[in-house]
């Protein structure tokens, strides 16, 4: 970066060369393309779990309540990624004003939501694994309905900052979608402040002290119980060590990308975030396959739903299953249902 001083008025400036962000903006650009590919792969697998469990399973059960409220949250984010690659790819946004606050709020409602309710499936695994029958109480219907009318409210007064700060201006004839701070009857600041405040705390901090917790002990007792289901312990590694790997990095990047900053640290942050947020975008799309794919007695209901309405792949499907490596036993299934 050249600079170069000159007075006027008694008054020395600096004049500078602008920051330029094309190098991050063609990276996500391109990574963008990406985003039709995990729509398309996200609605396909998620309904086919909708299917599945309508079909095979019991909707008022714990496990499956949060299973269909993960499934909803993914279809929601999902279903704003093709706007925001059409927005990364033009440069420009051209679904007007009302469209740019609707799929931002609704972009981050699905994001949010689907940590919490995460977060709540490994809580739930925690209870049934750790303490097993005692906690079978504790684990209704009607606490489940409740939890999930929480996550609801907690992502949706988080949505309030994008809804109110997302607007579309015009700048040398181009439309932009972004955040706006010239609001009036609106303190901007303090919205920051709490913007940055939630995300921290509530999608940050809360859901890695809660998934750490309850993985710690779920793989102690595990490991101490006379089952030592080592794919149960290596399928919840997988969930959790994904999640801390996809979720946390974007988190991190994304709260130092809103701060001061000089111009190269905000191109570094900038490739930063392009790879971050994809990485995180791409845990959430494939996170329901992680709760159902994974057990032997879903891949079993799959089998099934195949062979009805494909009948010609009856012959090469076989439908045994070995109880020496089921990953749905009492104390240590994934998907326990009672």
């Amino acid at each position: 970066m050249t600079t170069s001083g000159y007075s006027y008025n008694n008054t020395t400036y600096e004049e500078r060369e602008p920051c330029t962000r094309d190098g991050d903006n063609s990276l996500g650009s391109h990574l963008s393309i990406l985003y039709y590919f995990m729509f398309v792969f996200s609605v396909v697998t998620n309904v086919l779990v909708l299917v599945i469990l309508r079909r095979y399973e019991k909707l008022s059960t714990v496990v499956n309540i949060l299973l269909v409220n993960l499934v909803v949250s993914s279809m929601i984010f999902m279903s704003s990624l093709p706007f925001v690659a059409v927005y990364m790819q033009l440069s420009y946004w051209s679904f007007g004003l009302v469209m740019c606050k609707i799929v931002f709020s609704v972009h981050f409602l699905g994001f949010y939501s689907s940590a919490f309710f995460l977060t709540l499936l490994m809580m739930d695994r925690y209870f049934a694994i750790v303490h097993s029958m005692p906690a079978l109480q504790g684990r209704s219907r009607c606490y489940a309905i409740i939890s999930c009318t929480v996550v609801w409210l907690i992502s949706g007064l988080a949505c309030i900052k994008p809804m109110l700060l997302r607007n579309t201006y015009r700048h040398f004839g181009t439309v932009y979608c972004e955040n706006t701070l010239n609001l009036t009857n609106v303190d901007t600041t303090m919205l920051k402040k709490y913007g940055f405040y939630v995300q921290i705390f509530v999608f940050l901090i809360f859901p890695l002290v809660v998934i750490s917790f309850c993985y710690v002990r779920i793989i102690i007792t595990i490991r101490a119980s006379k089952t030592n289901n080592f794919k149960a312990v290596r399928v919840i590694s997988v969930i959790v060590v994904l999640f801390f790997i996809c979720w946390i990095p974007f988190n991190i990047v994304e709260l130092l990308h809103d701060g001061p900053k000089d111009c190269r640290e905000a191109q570094r942050l900038g490739y930063a975030l392009q790879i971050t947020r994809n990485m995180a975008y791409f845990y959430f799309c494939i996170s329901p396959i992680f709760y159902t794919f994974v057990g032997k007695k879903f891949q079993k209901q799959f089998k099934k739903l195949l062979v009805k309405y494909l009948p010609c792949l009856g012959k090469y499907i076989s439908f045994d299953l070995d109880n020496r490596t089921v990953l749905y036993t009492a104390a240590t299934e994934l998907s326990f249902r009672k």
